[in-house]
Parts: structure tokens; sequence; C-alpha cells
């Protein structure tokens, strides 16, 4: 029993190992000789793990095998532009200026639900919305919306945005993690701290909290998220400005905020709210 059980263990991450180095797709967006060589290198490491009296390596060979073969026929592909359309085919049309082509459809084996539920995993539930709908050549759908049914951008209307920041996880579950934070220029563990005192509350309280530029968004284990800005000057008690909408105005009991979309400073002292607090206004 120990045996067949180290046996399990060892060709699950042999398999695991070369489905890894094969790359990162999703099972839905592998291409039509990925999800083959997967089948059959799940199926061929299947036959050991279920008869002992087999041989380990009989198993680890031919899943070898496939990665070979997945990196040459990988390389081919890269390579030449005919190969590559030969193994995964192409692009197809399937709707244009709104209108389903039945040929198309029948071409492709598919059927209106088809059609219907792939715009709709897009966010698009009329084809008339539609100008141009192409089936990728590992299933999935691509649309391009008409001019009226696209989503304004920015440019549309003439606004300048900030350059777009990836925001990077700082705390997780309570803990500091170290090798983002030293990815961060001029954010600290103790500038974090800071903050966190400003806000009343301790690391351990914390779910997430998350660094993108200037940005910072935290969660806490309870009460509703909170959004703050970071100044450039480096005393958190000055550059931490809370702009959080779900959470609740505060009553008017001599707290040191007003609530006007940002948090803006009393002329009183500043009382520190704890995360008791935070929790009644949220309750509230």
């Amino acid at each position: 029993m120990l045996n067949l059980f180290i046996r399990c263990l060892i060709l699950y991450f042999f398999l695991l190992l070369a489905m890894r180095l094969m790359g990162k797709r999703q099972l839905g967006e592998l291409q039509p000789f990925e999800l083959a060589i997967t089948l059959v290198a799940s199926e061929l490491v299947c036959i050991p793990m279920a008869d002992a009296t087999i041989p380990i390596i009989y198993g680890i060979i031919p899943v070898f095998s496939l990665f070979l073969v997945h990196i040459i026929i990988t390389k081919l592909a890269t390579k030449s532009v005919r190969f590559r359309k030969f193994l995964n085919g192409k692009p197809v049309i399937i709707i244009e200026n709104g209108n389903i082509l039945p040929e198309v459809m029948k071409e492709l084996n598919m059927n209106v639900d088809d059609i219907m539920e792939a715009l709709r995993g897009d966010g698009y539930f009329n084809p008339s919305e539609v100008e141009y709908a192409i089936l990728e050549t590992n299933g999935s759908l691509t649309v391009l919306p008409k001019a009226g049914s696209k989503p304004l951008s920015a440019d549309d209307v003439g606004l300048t945005l900030p350059k777009a920041e990836i925001p990077v996880t700082v705390i997780m579950e309570g803990e500091f993690l170290a090798e983002n934070l030293s990815k961060l220029q001029g954010v600290t563990m103790e500038r974090m701290l800071k903050l966190l005192d400003r806000l009343g509350m301790r690391q351990e309280q914390v779910l997430v909290l998350l660094v993108a530029g200037e940005s910072v968004f935290l969660q806490p284990y309870k009460g509703n998220f909170i959004s703050a800005e970071l100044d450039e000057d480096d005393a958190a008690e000055l550059s931490v400005r809370v702009d959080d909408e779900n959470m609740p105005a505060p009553v008017e009991r001599g707290s040191e905020y007003v609530r006007d979309n940002s948090i803006k400073k009393r002329e009183n002292p500043p009382q520190t709210r704890d995360a008791k607090d935070l929790d009644e206004e949220a309750e509230s």
C-alpha cells in the first residue's frame, strides 16, 4: 500500500512538472495539439499508478517523450507560419456587421446557442451590437463591438488619466511580504505601519493591503475596504487621505474627521480611531 502511494506521488509530481514546463495556458486556451498531449499524458500516467506490477519508468518515459514532442512542435510552429496554420487552423469570422454567417456556422459545426453563449461571455446579448466576431483557433470568441455599443474611454471624452500601476501586495493575511515590499520605491515597512496606525488598525487586522503607485487599497478582516492616497512626502501622518465611498458618514461626536469624499483634519486635536470604532461605523 505504501509502495503504491509513493508511486502515485512520484508520477503525479513528474506529470505536474511536465505540464508546468509546457506553459501556463489554462485548459480552455490550449491549442488542439496541446490538448491532445495533455489528455494522452494523463492517461499514460494513470496506468502505472493503478497497477503496481507495471514499472514506474513505464509512466515516466512516455510522458517525457510527449514533452519532447511538444517542444519540437512548438519550435516548428514558431518558425513556420504554414505549419502553424496546418496544426492549429486559422481564426474565422463568424459575425460580420451584426449578421451571423450561417455557412460559416455550419462549417464549424456550431449552432446559434453556442454563438449566443460565447457572445454573452463577452458581455454582449444582441448580435446587432457586434461589428465582427472572430472564432479563435483555441475555440474562444473575440468580439469587436460597433462604435455605438463600445464603452466610452478616457480618450473619447478627452481626459488625461495618470499612468496605470500594477498593484503590489504588501500585506496578506496579516503578514508583510518582504519580497514584494522591496520592489516598491519609497514604500517601507515603517511607513506602512505608520499608515495603519493613522487608520487605527494593527497589522494582524489586515486581510490584504495593495500598493499601486501612490494608491493604497486596504481590506480589513472586519468592515469595509479603505482606499488611500500616499503623497511623495515620507511623513505618513500627513500623506494619507482616506476615500471610501462605502463607509457610512461618521456621527458628530467630536471625531477628527469630516466625511466629504475625503477625510479632512479638524481644528481639534486628533483622536485615533481603533478597529472597534470602524466596526461600529460599518454596522450603523
